[in-house]
């Protein structure tokens, strides 16, 4: 059973709400019953002893209070975040002509065929109108969301999904780029979205609703077309909800792949000839 650290707090302030009744509820009792005992000693020390569970009881309250207070900051200071991948992302860009944003020969966003939409180049991230008019999630990320700084790959991720050979400058052909990071004090449902730009034009995105826990490791990822792969320098922007968070940069050198067309040559039989007499 994959327990996240915000589930563990809740479990052990739920263990000690429940020690808290046990103690309170047997002290009071024994308490109680000490006072029905003939012999002063013997009522004395059970007495005691009920006294005893009704301090106990008090010493799970206050734990429970500090557990759930600050039992999830003090774990992470403790605890590296383990590696849990969050939702399956899949390119939101792809080239066909439909409502979703396409990819075409000069990477731009496309929302439908007879409209173009290229982002202006700002000093200050936001989320463009055109991927902001598909959220579905919340917009009010956690107080204390915490994000590593992004680290690119093109290689692959090993089984704990981290970055096999980094770097930060790659030459074509790129193949399929990764930008993994950590985070901690995350919440379910909260809108998060990758941005990926070349030379401030948005060339690709990611953007759903969170679902990778509290901590964890995930990455935002894109494997276009070889010919898409411009050379330049790249900037990915995350964000939760309309709230910039981090980004990462990257060059691309060398001329992209160009596909070649490859002419496959066909016979045509000649009509037969008919001899007449």
């Amino acid at each position: 059973m994959n327990l996240d650290i915000r589930a563990g707090v809740i479990a052990a302030t739920v263990l000690a709400g429940i020690f808290f009744l046990i103690s309170v509820i047997t002290g009071a009792q024994t308490v109680l019953a000490s006072r029905k005992i003939k012999f002063f000693n013997l009522s004395q020390d059970q007495k005691r002893r009920g006294w005893w569970l009704i301090v106990l009881a008090l010493f799970w309250a206050i734990l429970g209070i500090l557990v759930f207070f600050y039992g999830e900051p003090v774990a992470y200071t403790i605890i590296s975040p383990s590696p849990t991948r969050p939702a399956s992302l899949t390119p939101s860009i792809s080239p066909s002509a439909s409502t979703s944003p396409t990819i075409t020969e000069t990477p731009t966003i496309t929302l439908t065929p007879a409209e173009s939409y290229t982002p202006q180049p700002s000093s200050t991230p936001h989320i463009p109108m055109a991927v902001e008019a598909r959220f579905e999630g919340k917009l009010t990320p956690p107080a204390k969301a915490a994000f590593s700084p992004l680290v690119l790959s093109n290689i692959g991720l090993d089984d704990d999904y981290n970055p096999i050979g980094p770097g930060i400058q790659f030459t074509n052909p790129v193949g399929h780029l990764y930008a993994v990071f950590s985070y901690a004090l995350m919440e379910d449902d909260i809108q998060w979205s990758a941005l990926w730009y070349l030379e401030n034009e948005l060339v690709h995105y990611e953007s759903m609703p969170w679902n990778g826990g509290s901590g964890g490791i995930g990455y935002t990822d894109w494997d276009p077309a070889p010919e898409l792969w411009l050379p330049g320098d790249y900037q990915i922007q995350i964000f939760l909800g309309l709230d910039y968070y981090i980004s990462g940069n990257f060059s691309v050198v060398g001329d992209p792949h160009t596909p070649t067309v490859t002419f496959t040559p066909t016979v045509t039989p000649s009509p037969p000839y008919t001899i007449h007499p």
